[in-house]
């Protein structure tokens, strides 16, 4: 019985001793919070938002399937002098190249939404760079402007598709207000889900294809305008420089001007 007692007290020393040995170099371990608050963090993050005070706002459609809504969309685009970001795929491009000269000459700009609309996080970096090249290729040959967005499909990224977009000149575009407008949600749904999430800032996700999107853009955009919001094109929304010193993305994936890092 002795025997039996020192051995087991053998063990519960063992296992104490180890647990005080992970308890301490967790300690002195920099955890993952610790990382991101010193921005040294290995994550990559796209540009969900951004950080102004000035009230300016972006909306943004994607553009892979059909042109159903797209004429009514370009009238309340019209209708209200609001310019926006189109994201299309290079399929749709080349299936409607009217639409995107039509866009193009209604003063809206374009950023590509990968050329086959596929989970980008799940290829190589030369697939992904395929995808990026061939589609800007596609959307440039058609419009003579340089694209300098791109917004991945179903909103997937991970590390690998950021840079490779980077090193193309591509800043990665999400979103912090998405209209669900492609769950086939009414008119009224949309417009009180992007009305009720909008702040300086804010990056709007909608589609052109949506069944009730253009519907609901003419009480998103007189009720906005009415509160003080300006619409621009993301371009003219995100901070761009030459290289990333000029800006940074925190946490949340809101981007923030140098001078105004904490």
């Amino acid at each position: 019985m002795l025997k039996q007692l020192t051995a087991r007290a053998k063990r519960w020393g063992v296992i104490c001793l180890s647990l005080a040995v992970i308890i301490f170099a967790m300690a002195f371990m920099p955890t993952q919070a610790a990382l991101v608050y010193q921005n040294q963090t290995p994550r990559r993050l796209p540009i969900y938002r951004v950080a102004r005070e000035d009230k300016k706002i972006a909306i943004s459609f994607d553009c892979a399937w059909g042109t159903e809504h797209t004429d009514q969309i370009l009238a309340a685009l019209d209708k209200y002098k609001v310019k926006c970001t189109f994201f299309a795929v290079e399929f749709w491009v080349e299936k409607y190249p009217d639409y995107v000269t039509k866009i193009v000459q209604r003063g809206h700009e374009f950023g590509t939404h990968s050329k086959t609309h596929s989970h980008m996080a799940k290829m190589d970096k030369a697939a992904i760079i395929s995808e990026l090249e061939s589609s800007s290729a596609a959307i440039e040959r058609l419009t003579n402007q340089q694209v300098k967005l791109f917004r991945a499909p179903f909103g997937e990224y991970n590390d690998s598709v950021i840079s490779c977009a980077e090193g193309l000149g591509l800043y990665t575009i999400q979103w912090d207000v998405d209209s669900l407008d492609w769950k086939d949600l009414s008119a009224t749904a949309i417009c009180e889900r992007v009305i009720k999430r909008t702040k300086s800032g804010s990056i709007i996700l909608c589609h052109n294809n949506g069944l009730h999107t253009a519907e609901s853009l003419d009480m998103i955009f007189s009720t906005l305008i009415s509160c003080g919001y300006e619409f621009v094109p993301i371009s003219q929304l995100i901070y761009t420089g030459e290289n990333q010193i000029d800006y940074h993305i925190d946490s949340r994936g809101e981007q923030h001007l140098k001078d105004s890092r904490a």
